[in-house]
């Protein structure tokens, strides 16, 4: 398991020998000379072993346990792991050198005086990395020899990938293929609707793919309907195909063209392995011509599969079918461009399944009184994943049924994955998914393993993380933010990742890795050393890791460790921090890209926080960080630096100096007071100098002062700028903001707040539109008339609108926006007594949220009006007294909100108290009403009016 690493050396010494080229070591010592051809060397050796390195990382991986060939293969591999780690650290060794301060004065003898402790420094350092990268050229010499004597295959364009290998007798996956019908539990809808599709529909062949993570039963439920009756009397040509490790196929075909023979008494065609591959595909197609056949293909991993078999298996209008279980998605839609294709994306089972399916498989029946509970614990623990429950319940199943017994498995389960026979199997086809993935989404998925257990992980700051690490590949063409998303979208594809949250645009927000999905990727951050996870009351392991996971700080996790390459370091603690934890950070890991503290207790940053020089993320969200130290403007590589939920209300000017900061979010939401539409956001201030960021694609939110004009002025500079937000901004600010907004091509969010209630917003872009590709648009502020470019906004999802003082209704404006998802109408933004939704208006509009209109009183609806719309929200609007009628059209409306409405509105919907109008609401699953309870953001209570979908 070197191949990550290897690539991460490898493409660092690239990056170093092309880009940097090792000028200033040339320029600045002859005794030096030798040293970047020691680097290219270096990089040639380690792309010779690259190209075996997968093959002996299968051989380490695979069983054989304590000794023997595969024992030397693991150390081999070993060594490549370390010095790969040691070709990173002297690459990043000398990175870190150049940025050294050099003390400089303004005075010129002083200036050079101080300079020579630097220069003296330098030049050191320098000859300490030269003599290490010596050494590592003579281990890898030496690791190269080495590794002739395993014959280890190098990665060629053949046939053949990962997939799983066909079982054997004994295999404890065997069981996957002989179903009982006590392991058949909670598949009863998919069980259906698989049959229906193999008989039923029209005479068309139609190709079925069963979708889902490994363990899910995919081939359990498939093998079952392939082996019920009422599918059997079907097809007289059925053939069920494992497709292995390695295949070609030929092989598949003529296994299948041989079943088919078999089954019905037939003569296999002659010369079919002797036959080139045209007339081959031709053979087939000619035997299938008139026959009516059942195809299964287990477990295909990849998206060729479909171009290999779409010509020979004939469609002939005979009712065929093809049955395809795969664990990626994209290897399900893949079949599309040649068949007729049905996907089933299996679930985990539902509570009440996963416990039948437990006892069925621990007891044969029932389960003890009292052992429920603990079983229930050991059910939780499997997380829903039939194969997980099967497994964990056949150990079980052997066990004395005793609670000591039952708690010592529960205990040590993880030990009892990795070292007990049947568990293993488990292990291992969980394994299989993160074998297959490609080098460089193998590093991103092992970060799911430094988050807690059953942590919903954010998608930006996971997605941030990578990119600092260096693990998303910079493709110039398009922002890294959208490549890193299109790797997560690809592992979620993989089934290796559950989305947990989607936002209202679709977007994904959280995910999480499975329970024991993320064990598998424990025990292999573990054998890579990719991180440590510091428990309470651990001492720091000894040895070498790149991360640290922090669940709780000791005051000797840092003194007790000599881990200088540590590159990342995650905070999950929630008690206090010890000074001489945050102090000795910079002293001990000076290589540390990524430092994230979000939502733990920490109060302040030291000044040495700034001798970092290497730190590409910074996260300090949701801390109790006031100040940030000048020193920061020395991170000079820094890339995101977040401050979401801190009171940092004024950053420092060397804040500018921060050319490579490409994301900047930092406000305080104010939730613990009254909600105020102008107050309840702080922003930051921030001084001259701002339009050096030249970097920066994200800046919310920044406070405009009275000296706001030339802040503003800077922001023409920051053309990168995806998303701005900008608050306290006055009526005279408008024609530099404009202008400035005009400069960002690239912008898909504004947010604008004004100063006070009664400033003008104006935002009249005069000479050209406002960024094409706006998606996102907040203005709270008062409007002279509405902004003719708005219903311009052709990719616009979401509009907010505050503090408006529309007097005519703006929908008329706003109806026809092809792609608006979200609408919100807050605080007088429209200051009349009707709105009216008009037909065929808002085509694409989920979600309505109408807050603080004081004077609204009535709702027209027309029939065709909203069609889409799931959620509709009102709040504290005090004129609208009545329901309106017209909500009755909303035949897709999921959600129906209301609070802090007049007290007959909300009676009149309540069948408790007699409501008249309930007969409105009736058809909506489900309508709550929120009341405060105090003056607090979050103090309220929720409680739902019962309707006819929801009783």
């Amino acid at each position: 398991m070197a191949e990550t690493a290897a690539l991460s050396a490898f493409q660092a010494l690239c990056n170093f020998v092309v880009e940097e080229g090792c000028r200033h070591i040339v320029e600045n010592g002859t005794l030096l000379t030798g040293f970047k051809k020691d680097f290219i060397d270096i990089k040639d050796d380690l792309e010779s072993i690259q190209a075996f390195l997968k093959d002996a990382d299968t051989k380490a991986a695979a069983d054989g346990g304590g000794g023997g060939a595969n024992e030397g293969v693991r150390a081999w591999v070993k060594q490549v792991r370390e010095v790969s780690f040691r070709i990173e650290d002297v690459v990043d060794e000398y990175e870190y050198s150049k940025y050294a301060p050099q003390w400089a004065d303004d005075s010129g003898i002083i200036e050079f005086l101080q300079t020579i402790p630097a220069l003296i420094k330098t030049n050191y350092a320098e000859y300490q990395i030269a003599s290490k990268i010596k050494d590592i050229k003579e281990s890898l010499g030496k690791i190269k020899e080495k590794s002739d004597m395993f014959k280890f295959h190098s990665e060629s364009g053949s046939e053949s990938y990962r997939g799983t290998t066909t079982p054997r007798i004994g295999d404890p996956r065997m069981a996957l293929y002989f179903p009982e019908e006590t392991q058949v539990v909670g598949f009863e809808d998919p069980t259906d609707e698989l049959v229906s599709g193999l008989v039923g529909g029209t005479n068309e062949r139609m190709l079925i793919t069963v979708v889902g993570m490994g363990g899910l039963g995919k081939t359990t439920l498939a093998k079952h309907v392939f082996n019920n009756q009422l599918v059997k009397d079907q097809f007289n040509y059925r053939s069920f195909i494992t497709v292995s490790q390695s295949y070609t196929i030929r092989e598949l075909l003529t296994e299948m063209i041989k079943k088919f023979c078999k089954d019905n008494d037939e003569r296999i065609p002659k010369g079919l392995l002797k036959m080139d591959d045209e007339a081959f595909i031709n053979q087939v197609r000619r035997y299938l011509e008139s026959r009516r056949y059942l195809v299964f293909f287990d477990d295909v991993w990849e998206e060729k599969f479909s171009d290999e078999i779409a010509h020979a298996l004939i469609s002939n209008n005979t009712g065929s079918r093809i049955i395809v279980t795969t664990r990626n998605m994209q290897v399900a839609k893949s079949f599309k461009k040649y068949f007729s294709v049905h996907i089933l994306e299996l679930q985990l089972l539902k509570p009440d399944k996963a416990w039948e399916l437990f006892c069925n498989k621990a007891f044969r029946g029932q389960c003890p009184i009292e052992l429920e509970e603990m079983s229930n614990e050991i059910v939780k623990k499997c997380g829903e994943l039939p194969l997980a429950i099967v497994a964990i319940g056949g150990l079980l199943s052997t066990k004395d049924k005793t609670m000591f017994e039952w708690r010592k498995v529960s205990q040590n389960l993880r030990m009892e994955l990795e070292h007990n026979v049947h568990l293993n199997s488990l292990t291992k086809i969980l394994s299989l998914s993160y074998d297959d993935l490609p080098y460089h989404l193998k590093s991103c998925m092992l970060y799911f393993g430094i988050y807690p257990e059953d942590y919903s992980i954010n998608r930006k700051r996971l997605t941030r993380q990578w990119m600092a690490e260096g693990f998303v590949k910079n493709e110039e063409i398009r922002p890294l933010e959208e490549v890193a998303e299109e790797y997560l979208t690809e592992l979620i594809q993989r089934s290796l990742v559950n989305v947990s949250r989607v936002g209202f645009d679709g977007k994904i927000k959280k995910f999480q890795v499975h329970d024991l999905l993320r064990e598998v990727i424990l025990r292999k951050m573990k054998d890579l050393s990719f991180c440590y996870l510091m428990h309470k009351d651990e001492q720091v392991a000894v040895g070498i890791t790149r991360r640290f996971s922090i669940a709780a700080i000791s005051n000797n996790d840092l003194r007790n460790n000599s881990n200088s390459g540590i590159r990342a370091i995650f905070v999950f603690d929630k008690g206090e921090f010890p000074k001489q934890f945050i102090d000795g950070l910079s002293a001990k890991f000076k290589l540390l890209k990524v430092l994230d503290f979000e939502n733990s207790l920490l109060n302040c940053i030291p000044d040495n926080l700034g001798n970092l020089y290497l730190l590409r993320y910074l996260n300090l969200s949701h801390t109790k960080v006031t100040v940030l130290p000048r020193s920061i403007g020395n991170l000079v590589n820094l890339e995101t630096l977040d401050l979401r939920q801190t009171k940092v209300h004024e950053l420092p000017k060397e804040i500018n100096m921060l050319t490579k900061l490409r994301l900047l979010p930092v406000y305080y939401r104010k939730y613990e007071g009254h909600y105020s539409i102008l107050n309840f956001t702080d922003g930051v201030k921030m001084q001259e100098g701002i339009g050096c960021l030249i970097s920066l694609q994200k800046l919310y939110f920044l406070e405009a002062d009275h000296d706001g004009i030339d802040l503003i002025r800077e922001l023409k500079r920051l053309t990168q700028l995806r998303k701005l937000g900008i608050r306290c901004v006055q009526q005279q600010h408008g024609n530099e903001l404009c202008d400035a907004v005009q400069e960002m091509k690239h912008l898909e969010s504004l947010n604008i707040t004004v100063k006070n209630e009664n400033d003008i917003l104006d935002l009249d872009f005069v000479s050209t539109d406002p960024p094409p590709n706006l998606r996102v648009l907040n203005l709270k502020g008062r409007l002279t008339k509405f902004p003719n470019w708005i219903p311009k906004l052709q990719y616009l999802v979401k509009l907010r609108l505050g503090l408006s003082n529309f007097e005519d209704d703006p929908l008329d404006s706003l109806k026809n926006l092809p792609n608006l998802f979200r609408l919100n109408l807050w605080d007088d933004a429209f200051s009349g007594e009707i709105l009216h939704f008009k037909k065929g208006g808002f085509p694409k509009l989920k979600e309505l949220d109408l807050t603080r209109l004081n004077k609204l009183s009535s709702i027209s609806i027309d029939k065709d009006a909203l069609v889409n719309l799931e959620h509709f929200r009102f709040k504290n609007n005090p004129q609208l007294k009545v329901v309106p009628e017209d909500l009755q059209n909303l035949i897709n409306l999921q959600f129906l909100g209301f609070a802090e409405m007049p007290v007959e509105l909300v009676d009149s919907i309540d069948p408790e108290k007699g409501g008249t109008h309930h007969w409105i609401i009736n058809h909506i699953p489900l309508v709550q009403i929120r009341q405060n309870v105090g003056s607090k953001f979050h103090d309220y209570m929720l409680y739902r009016i019962p309707t006819q979908i929801n009783v």
